[in-house]
């Protein structure tokens, strides 16, 4: 029987989120992935010429089989396929760009183990939300295919170590101790060679071969922990982290706290001298209190949303979102030397800037230099997409009903806004922010005030009511 792309697609319970499609592994079948890797080529085709299609991986156990799937359908079309083994997000696209050829990353980030995904990369950087249309929407029949992977290469990840060690002064860590969380990140073994090479002592922290889902918006009470408990062991200048893929840095001060993700990015753009921002709505208001920035634009979430507005800036130009991933928007100087711009969220970028920044300084005096504004996130999880946004919907006609189901009828609101799910202001300064995950059936609950302790009691409440609601 005869399969068209399309109704492949429609069938699979794959759907696009915020960043690339997700899904079960259990439906991520081979005719599914060669289904929207042969898609894909096709919506590519209709812009760029192009003969090969890189490829990489990250450390889930059914990465490999579903790279082989893609690998396969895309050698029967006729292309060569050039693949990197596990590496980081931004080092595939890094790559890609470079060769000006398309590109897929198999990755389901920080998602549950039991689910997967694919990142799908232009010659010129990561798909808009028109091009998942177009993916969803080719009425091609699927090629017939055989899954094999190609042998691996060393390339990609081996030019990604030297775009930085191009820009930063080789010794510049000379003297730090740098703790690296490696779990199953799909960059561990490129981050060690990294800090070392620029002159830290770097030790090794809790290598895994078991998938971890590391989420830096959501930082386990057990991650934060060990980041103290390590610090105090160790002595550590900053503890560096990222999620499954690598694309989102998790770093930890000298006392072994984790920065929130989007300090590490205003920090980072700090130390590159951007000028113009563009970053989500649910990213800390100390980015324009800071008054480092001569535009800040906010976007609904999702690194596709922020990419987009960078069409709108000028000068220097970068975005970040609330998880840390750091997007460079143009080209930027670094130590007298060009920084290609790479518009796809780098965890790499912001751990050497962030210590480039604080230079002899410990990391703690770079935050304690902003505006005193602190955020706190978690979710619910489990929790059906389609509830989550009836509930939120109905909410927002009325909110004064909503915040007493909530108890905190107390509360004065003085704004309302609904860009990407449902994120109140009120009079005392105080923000909370409730949204659908695009990636998970899951419920995040994003807050912000003037005290660290504040902003998470808030999300607890918060969240303990939606529990109670929902049940």
């Amino acid at each position: 029987m005869l399969l068209v792309l399309a109704q492949v697609i429609a069938q699979s319970n794959i759907a696009f989120g915020t960043s690339g499609a997700r899904g079960l592994v259990t439906d991520f079948t081979d005719e599914v992935c060669a289904a929207f890797a042969q898609s894909f080529v096709r919506v590519m085709q209709r812009s760029f010429s192009f003969k090969r299609i890189a490829i990489g991986i990250d450390n889930r156990p059914s990465s490999p089989q579903m790279a082989a799937a893609c690998a396969g359908v895309l050698e029967s079309m006729g292309y060569s396929v050039d693949y990197y083994g596990v590496l980081p997000t931004p080092a595939l696209a890094f790559q890609a760009m470079q060769d000006k050829v398309p590109a897929i990353m198999v990755t389901g980030s920080h998602i549950p183990f039991d689910r997967n995904g694919l990142k799908f990369y232009r010659p010129d950087g990561e798909i808009s939300k028109d091009d998942e249309q177009a993916i969803l929407n080719v009425s091609d029949e699927l090629t017939c295919f055989i899954s094999a992977l190609p042998a691996t290469s060393s390339v990609a990840s081996d030019n990604y170590i030297q775009r930085y060690l191009d820009i930063y002064p080789q010794q510049m860590l000379a003297g730090k101790r740098i703790g690296i969380y490696e779990h199953s990140s799909a960059g561990r073994d490129l981050y060690h060679r990294v800090f070392t090479k620029l002159g830290a002592e770097v030790i090794s922290l809790e290598r895994t071969n078991t998938f971890v889902p590391i989420d830096t918006e959501a930082v386990t009470e057990v991650d934060q922990q060990k980041g103290l408990d390590w610090s105090k062991q160790y002595g550590f200048d900053a503890i560096f982290s990222t999620d499954g893929d690598g694309d989102r840095p998790l770093i930890a001060d000298e006392k072994g706290q984790w920065l929130r993700g989007d300090i590490v990015g205003l920090l980072c753009a700090k130390a590159l001298g951007i000028q113009s921002l563009a970053v989500p709505v649910s990213c800390n208001t100390a980015i324009e209190q800071a008054g480092i920035f001569s535009t800040v634009i906010r976007t609904k979430i999702g690194s596709p949303y922020v990419i987009a507005a960078f069409a709108e800036l000028t000068g220097s130009v970068a975005g970040f979102e609330a998880n840390g991933g750091f997007l460079l928007g143009s080209d930027v100087t670094v130590s007298e030397q060009v920084l290609k711009a790479l518009p796809t969220r780098d965890a790499l970028l912001p751990g050497l800037a962030l210590l480039a920044l604080a230079g002899e300084l410990p990391l703690s005096k770079l935050t304690e230099a902003l505006p005193q504004r602190y955020t706190a996130s978690d979710r619910l999880q489990q929790v059906p997409t389609q509830w989550s946004k009836e509930f939120l919907a109905k909410a927002a006609s009325s909110p004064e009903e909503f915040l007493d189901q909530l108890g905190q009828s107390a509360r004065t609101l003085q704004s309302l806004d609904q860009t990407d799910g449902l994120r109140m202001r009120f009079v005392d300064g105080e923000i909370v922010h409730l949204r659908p995950s695009g990636n998970a059936p899951e419920l995040r609950c994003y807050a912000e005030s003037t005290e660290q302790a504040k902003a998470q009691d808030l999300v607890l409440v918060i969240l303990n009511a939606v529990k109670g609601l929902l049940n």
